[in-house]
């Protein structure tokens, strides 16, 4: 075996930790080639010590470090402004969250709504999927002012805002099949596709508790609000 060719391809693994395993499966790799072509290889002696001192996989293996632990750093520092879980904010807090990160999902909702609460449990169920983006809620009733601004008139209502401000907007379940059984993959390819959150890497398939309810009952409050379901 060449084995210039060998060591190209231990440099091409790019994973932390690869090293003593690569060795292990070289010396395999060359054993087995020994037993099954006896009368014509030429028998190589496998320094795994040469190999674990390859400066080339030393690189490889301190860049995966650097990159896991500023990955780490940045996650860290996403989950000190709020992102990573869903949460209830005030009329006061909303202008700071929405403007102290680069993503934010806003949702208005409104206590009585059923079909609120649907778009909270899904919406609870992606922010620990996507820190990159911030998620939180805001209870329209006790925020006049800013849904007077943002002009919401039904509810549900999830506002996406990109370096704050206003980019895209869901209303009530209208670009998810205007049903309530929905599934949270469903939201999250809508939400992926408007560019607000990414593909999640390694992405394993979710656990979805479909809604069976023939239909909700519509709710109207004294705000004027519409309910989506009405």
């Amino acid at each position: 075996m060449d084995p210039n060719s060998v060591k190209s391809t231990l440099s091409n693994l790019a994973f932390g930790n690869v090293m003593a395993a690569a060795a292990r499966d070289y010396q395999k790799e060359v054993l087995a080639q020994e037993k099954g072509h006896a009368s014509t290889s030429i028998n190589q002696d496998v320094d795994l010590d040469d190999l674990m001192d390859d400066p080339e996989l030393e690189k490889l293996h301190a860049d995966r470090i650097a990159a896991l632990k500023k990955e780490a750093e940045k996650r860290q520092a996403l989950k000190k402004q709020g992102h990573g879980e869903y949460r209830e904010i005030t009329e006061g807090d909303f202008l700071g969250e929405v403007t102290g990160s680069e993503k934010v999902i806003c949702h208005f909702y409104h206590q009585e709504f059923y079909r609120c609460k649907i778009m909270d449990k899904h919406l609870k169920s992606l922010a620990p999927k996507h820190i990159d983006c911030k998620f939180v809620k805001l209870d329209a009733e006790n925020a006049p002012f800013f849904v007077s601004k943002l002009a919401i008139k039904t509810l549900p209502c999830v506002i996406l805002f990109r370096n704050g401000i206003a980019v895209d907007r869901l209303v009530g379940f209208q670009d998810l099949g205007g049903k309530d059984d929905f599934t949270t993959k469903a939201l999250q390819n809508l939400l992926i596709k408007k560019g607000i959150i990414s593909e999640s890497k390694g992405d394993e398939e979710d656990e979805e508790d479909d809604y069976h309810e023939n239909k909700s009952r519509a709710v109207r409050s004294s705000t004027g609000f519409g309910s989506d379901s009405d």
